[in-house]
C-alpha cells in the first residue's frame, strides 16, 4: 500500500516503511542500533591510490579520443561519460520551480530560430576551397593575351607537350602527398623515380630485358626504397626529414655508379617510347595512366577508413593511438605507396625522354612540393588533397611555360619554383593552424 504526502508534492512512500533505496524500517533492531551489513553484498574497498591512478588514466584516454580531429576523421563517437549523476540535495519546491524555468527556456530557444551563415560567410569560403582555381584561369589569360606569348602558349600543341611534361610531375606530387597525409616528409620521392628510370632503361640496354620485366623491377626498387624509409620512420622513429635526405642522397650515389655518369638511350623498347610521345583521342597517353592513379589515391586517402586514419594520424597521433589505429603500420604502408608511385613516375619518365640520365632527381621534387603545399590552400584548405595537388601541378606548369614561352631568362623558372614553395607552405601553415583553432 502506498500513501502520498498531500503537502510535498509528489514524495510517495511506501506504507510498510520501505523505501526504494533501502531497507524496511520493520527489519532494523529494536534498541536503535544500526543494522549489520548483509555479507553477500559487502565488498572489499579499493586501494584508493589505485582508484585515483585508474580514475586518472581513464580521463586522459576518454579526453584525448574525443579529440574532434580522430572523430571526424575516423567516424568514431566519442565516449559517453558514465559518471552517475549525483542527486541534488535541493527541497521538492526548489525542484519544481527549476523545472519550470527549464519549460520555459526550452519553449524559448524552441522559438528562436537557427542561426544560419550569412552571405559574406560563405563567399569567404568559396574564396578559400577555389582560390587557387581562379589564380589558374587568371594566370592562364594573362600569358593568353600577353605581346609574347600569345601566338604560342594558347595553341593545342603546348597544351598536350605542357600536359605530357607534367605527367611526371604529378606523379611526383601525388607520391609525396601520401606520407604528408600521415604528417611525415619523403624528400627521396624525387631520387626514387630517377632510380627506377635507370634501371628500367639500363636493364634493357645492358642486359636485353623485355620491357615488362624491366619495368616491374623498376616499380620493385621504387616499392622497396619506400618501404626502407617506411622502418625508419615509422619502427626505429627516426626523423623523416634527415632520415629520407640520407636516402636520396645514398641514391644519387647509387646512379651515378650504375649509369657509369652517362646517359642510357640505346636498346629503349619502342613500345614504350610510343606510350611516351604518342596521343589518344588526341590528349598524351601518360595523361589517362596519371588520372587513374589519382583517381585511385583519391578513393584510398578520401573513401576508406585506411585514409582517414591516415589523416588522424597526420592531426593527433596521440589519441589516433588511443582509439586503435596503428599509428606504426599505417605510416610504413604510406611510405611504401610512396615509394611505388615514384617508381610509375620513373617509369613514366624513362618514355618521355627514350631512355634515363644520370641525375638524381632533384630537380624533380621542389616543383612537385610546390605542388602539393599549394594544393592544402584549396578544396579542402589546410589539409592535403589529391585534387588541389592536381590544380597545384597545373598553376606551376602553367607560369613555367608561360614565363618560358615569353622569352625569360633561364633562372627565373627556379627562382618562381622556390618562391612558390615558399609561398604554398607559408599558407598551408597558416590554413592549418586557422583550422585547429575552429576545431
Amino acid at each position: 500500500m502506498m500513501t502520498s504526502n498531500d503537502k510535498g508534492g509528489g514524495i510517495t512512500v511506501p506504507a510498510d516503511g520501505a523505501t526504494a533505496a533501502g531497507p524496511k524500517l520493520a527489519d532494523r533492531p529494536a534498541d536503535g542500533s544500526p543494522a549489520a551489513a548483509d555479507p553477500a553484498v559487502t565488498e572489499p574497498v579499493a586501494d584508493s591510490a589505485d582508484m585515483e591512478s585508474e580514475v586518472t588514466e581513464s580521463g586522459d584516454a576518454q579526453a584525448l579520443v574525443a579529440d574532434p580531429a580522430v572523430v571526424a576523421a575516423t567516424g568514431a563517437e566519442a565516449p559517453e561519460d558514465d559518471t552517475p549523476e549525483e542527486e541534488p540535495s535541493a527541497s521538492t519546491s526548489e525542484r519544481s520551480g527549476l523545472e519550470e524555468t527549464d519549460r520555459e527556456a526550452a519553449k524559448s530557444t524552441a522559438a528562436t530560430p537557427t542561426a544560419r551563415p550569412g552571405v559574406s560567410h560563405v563567399i569567404v569560403l568559396a574564396a578559400e576551397r577555389y582560390a587557387l582555381v581562379g589564380l589558374l584561369v587568371a594566370v592562364a589569360l594573362f600569358f593568353c593575351f600577353l605581346p609574347a606569348s600569345s601566338e604560342t602558349f594558347p595553341t593545342a600543341a603546348n597544351l598536350r607537350i605542357l600536359a605530357a611534361n607534367q605527367a611526371v610531375t604529378l606523379l611526383l606530387a601525388l607520391a609525396a602527398l601520401i606520407p604528408l597525409v600521415a604528417g611525415h616528409f619523403d624528400f627521396s620521392v624525387g631520387a626514387s623515380a630517377a632510380t627506377a628510370s635507370v634501371l628500367c632503361a639500363g636493364l634493357m640496354q645492358n642486359n636485353h630485358a623485355p620491357l615488362a620485366l624491366a619495368v616491374v623491377v623498376a616499380l620493385a626498387a621504387g616499392l622497396g626504397i619506400g618501404l626502407v624509409n617506411g622502418v625508419a620512420v615509422a619502427w626505429l622513429k627516426m626523423n623523416a626529414f634527415v632520415s629520407t635526405l640520407a636516402t636520396a642522397t645514398v641514391l644519387g650515389g647509387f646512379i651515378q655508379w650504375y649509369a657509369h655518369g652517362q646517359s642510357i638511350s640505346n636498346n629503349i623498347s619502342t613500345a614504350l617510347i610510343d606510350f611516351g610521345s604518342t596521343t589518344w583521342l588526341g590528349i598524351p597517353r601518360p595523361v589517362f595512366l596519371v588520372a587513374l592513379v589519382a583517381a585511385a589515391l583519391w578513393y584510398v586517402l578520401g573513401q576508406t577508413p585506411y585514409g582517414r586514419s591516415l589523416y588522424a594520424i597526420g592531426e593527433n597521433p596521440r589519441a589516433a593511438r588511443l582509439v586503435g589505429i596503428s599509428t606504426r603500420g599505417y605510416p610504413l604502408l604510406a611510405f611504401a605507396g610512396a615509394g611505388l608511385v615514384a617508381g610509375i613516375a620513373g617509369v613514366v619518365l624513362t618514355a618521355r625522354t627514350a631512355g634515363a640520365t644520370a641525375d638524381n632527381g632533384t630537380t624533380m621534387l621542389f616543383p612537385a612540393l610546390a605542388a602539393v603545399f599549394l594544393g592544402a590552400t584549396a578544396i579542402r584548405p589546410g589539409r592535403f588533397n589529391v585534387f588541389g595537388t592536381v590544380f597545384g601541378v597545373a598553376l606551376v606548369a602553367v607560369s613555367v611555360s608561360g614565363l618560358t614561352l615569353a622569352g625569360t631568362s633561364d633562372w627565373v623558372n627556379p627562382v618562381f619554383n622556390g618562391g612558390a614553395l615558399a609561398v604554398a607552405v607559408g599558407l598551408s601553415t597558416y590554413l592549418r593552424r586557422r583550422s585547429g583553432k575552429a576545431d
